[in-house]
């Protein structure tokens, strides 16, 4: 059965706090209208493959957050169903924080933006780590052979739930080939950001 977004956010202590707030109640008519998708359809696949990088939101054992900015080509998180993600994961900084709260906790948020757009999508997910060796082909399918680096596992998202945030107080932000694109067209960056 599929849970919306809002229904698995919403816990006890945030409608407390939008009580507290006077939010309750518009808040509980965006959760009554979310239709609970749990499947991506075209917007939210095109979207993805756009992004550049995301944010990945793990806990730790001790219930510490930990976010990290996950980057590579445009569409280097490929979608490999209407409800699974994933991407290669390359040898980083060798701290392997993301592995280690995964392997204690599956749930994740991931967090994609596009701020020259002024648009965000949140996703809630199962991570799913799968070293190379056990599925070769997978990784085979996630990595770029344009980038020279080869993978070591790859991450795998198994959707849960996902939400289109409103672009209120997305600050612009433009990456060198938006950049470089708007100069071509002769548009002014700034006139995009409203």
């Amino acid at each position: 059965m599929s849970q919306s977004y809002k229904h698995i956010t919403y816990t006890d202590s945030v409608k407390e706090a939008q009580t507290k707030a006077g939010t309750r109640v518009m808040a509980q008519r965006m959760a009554d209208a979310d239709w609970g998708a749990d499947r991506l359809s075209e917007r939210e696949s095109a979207f993805i493959a756009q992004r550049d990088g995301f944010y990945l939101a793990s806990v730790n054992e001790d219930g510490w957050p930990y976010v990290q900015f996950r980057g590579g080509p445009s569409g280097f998180l490929k979608i490999l169903d209407a409800s699974t993600l994933a991407y290669a994961d390359f040898r980083g900084n060798l701290q392997m924080l993301s592995m280690g709260n995964i392997a204690h906790e599956e749930r994740v948020s991931l967090f994609l933006m596009d701020y020259a757009n002024r648009k965000r999508l949140k996703i809630l997910a199962r991570a799913e780590v799968i070293d190379r060796s056990a599925d070769p082909a997978l990784l085979a399918r996630l990595h770029d052979s344009r980038y020279a680096a080869h993978p070591e596992r790859a991450i795998v998202f198994h959707l849960v739930a996902f939400d289109w945030n409103c672009p209120q107080h997305i600050t612009p932000r433009f990456t060198l080939e938006e950049i470089e694109r708007l100069d071509l067209l002769n548009i002014d960056p700034q006139s995009t950001s409203g």
